[in-house]
């Protein structure tokens, strides 16, 4: 089991940029497919990114050429760097871990979730 606390929301201009970071638990945790998420209220929750332990990612349509997904396995940390950020990018932004190691990184894949952090895009 793997434990995920992310860090790094806040308030930011349109065109500006944020890096979340999700700082993860457990000696096997960079063996194990970490994805981000976002939601807004009213609206299903958005599988924004995904990191497998070989460092393979993919991102939704919205965020490819604006957002990078990476990993630092000696500090245990998954980041989303957020470039050209548009208003449309507010949300909560939520990382998870999959459920087993080696996992998948479909969007049921996930087990394990952090408590969120927010990104608010002033235009």
């Amino acid at each position: 089991q793997v434990q995920v606390e992310e860090s790094g929301g806040g308030l930011v201009q349109a065109g500006g940029s944020l890096r979340l970071s999700c700082a993860g638990s457990g000696r096997t945790f960079n063996t194990y497919t970490i994805g981000w998420f976002r939601q807004v209220p009213g609206k299903e929750r958005e599988l924004v990114a995904t990191i497998r332990f070989t460092g393979y990612s993919t991102y939704t349509d919205s965020v490819k050429g604006r957002f990078t997904i990476s990993r630092d396995s000696t500090k245990n940390t998954v980041y989303l760097q957020m470039n050209s950020l548009k208003p449309e990018d507010t949300a909560v932004y939520t990382c998870a871990a999959g459920a087993s190691p080696y996992g998948s990184d479909s969007r049921s894949a996930f087990a394990y979730w952090g408590q969120g952090t927010q990104v608010t895009v002033a235009s």
